[in-house]
């Protein structure tokens, strides 16, 4: 069983530990410093006797300690470095989501958690719904004001039939100890974690959201950043903001009420671009080939969601028609009404000549070519191969 250092002091990085056992590159000590993970946090790295330590991980009453190409043997005493800057990062990193999450839940009181995810590269919660930015803004300013207060963090071990756990945030059925470590930020949040934190909430620096996305079938997923990341990222968000309202010719107060009647106004363009298109589409002249009417057609900029209606309609009149849009890349659409126009074949022959990609099925084909330029000339070859089945 391996004694865990970090239980007792978070703030130990380096110390001296006996080799109990080695099987291959994974290493059993006597005592360890080093976090296996857990609470969505990742597990520490640093190196023993030298050797790079890359991953840590609980197995039994044991912590794993995965260290390729060591030369390390049983019975060896061995001086450890739990890479510090990493570890601390991480630290702050799942006090500032207990935290933060918890002032969330202060905003939504129904707000559910569904995930942790604290990692050097990322860190955010997935909480079961989505929020409005007013609340989250409300919850950033009251962790924030936590943060400013300085107010001490501890942990506390409760018995599983202590009555105090109602107040405590958790999942009971999920916790099969006897015992439940709960960490307490100051009177504001308590939550049963058994992770690594810092001792008091002004080492945090500061707490910003910078994004929030969808999480799936799962919720929302709120990103967050800590301490001077959270201050870089504020400034470059902030300029982002204004560069943007100069561009709009708007003040930064007004730049949502601006975004919102330009998308309203994009959202009309649309509406009108797809009934113009599909006027367009509908009143095309038709080619006789060997009694199939043929239609074919380029647009540039255009959706091209817009063409999916138009196909299945002149395939369900027994013709084929031959739709391109064109913008950044083309999308090519082939549709048929007749038995002997194979769509998935001939798209997927043609656009190959343009380094492009596609195919489908018999009566519907779909791809897309890199070059825009390339429009008229992929019409002409599409046509010649609907002509060449259509007329052989």
């Amino acid at each position: 069983m391996t004694q865990e250092i970090y239980k007792h002091d978070a703030y130990v990085f380096e110390f001296e530990a006996k080799v109990i056992s080695v099987d291959s590159e994974n290493i059993v000590l006597d005592s360890t410093a080093f976090y296996p993970g857990g609470g969505g946090q990742v597990c520490d790295t640093g190196t023993i006797s030298g050797h790079a330590v890359k991953e840590v991980f609980r197995k039994g009453k044991d912590i794993i300690h995965a260290v390729p190409k060591h030369n390390l043997s049983e019975g060896n005493m061995v001086w450890c470095s739990v890479d510090w800057e990493r570890r601390y990062d991480l630290m702050k990193g799942h006090t500032a989501e207990h935290l933060l999450f918890g002032s969330l839940q202060r905003a939504v009181p129904e707000l559910g958690i569904v995930k942790i995810s604290i990692s050097p590269e990322s860190k955010y919660v997935i909480v079961d719904r989505d929020i409005d930015w007013n609340d989250v803004k409300d919850a950033v300013s009251f962790a924030n004001k936590v943060i400013s207060d300085n107010l001490t963090i501890r942990k506390i071990v409760m018995k599983r039939d202590d009555p105090d756990l109602e107040n405590v945030r958790m999942d009971i059925d999920k916790i099969k100890t006897e015992e439940i470590t709960v960490v307490e930020i100051g009177n504001v949040d308590s939550a049963a974690c058994s992770g690594i934190h810092v001792m008091e909430t002004e080492e945090l620096g500061g707490i910003l959201v910078d994004r929030k996305v969808s999480a799936g079938k799962d919720g929302t997923a709120i990103h967050f950043r800590i301490g001077n990341d959270a201050v870089d990222t504020s400034m470059e968000l902030a300029n982002t903001c204004l560069r943007t309202c100069e561009v709009l010719g708007t003040k930064p107060e007004d730049l949502v009420n601006a975004s919102n009647n330009m998308k309203e106004q994009l959202e009309t363009m649309r509406k009108g671009m797809k009934d113009l298109i599909l006027t367009s589409v509908s009143s095309l002249r038709g080619i006789d080939m060997n009694g199939t009417s043929v239609y074919s057609a380029t647009y540039p900029n255009a959706d091209s969601r817009i063409f999916t209606e138009a196909c299945e309609k002149f395939r369900k009149n027994g013709s084929v028609v031959i739709l391109i849009t064109s913008g950044t890349s083309l999308n090519v659409f082939l549709s048929s009404g007749s038995e002997k126009v194979d769509c998935g074949r001939i798209l997927g022959d043609t656009v190959k000549r343009f380094n492009g990609r596609g195919g489908g099925r018999k009566e519907y084909a779909q791809g897309g070519c890199p070059d825009p330029m390339d429009s008229e000339r992929l019409l002409k070859e599409l046509e010649n191969a609907v002509r060449s089945v259509l007329t052989g």
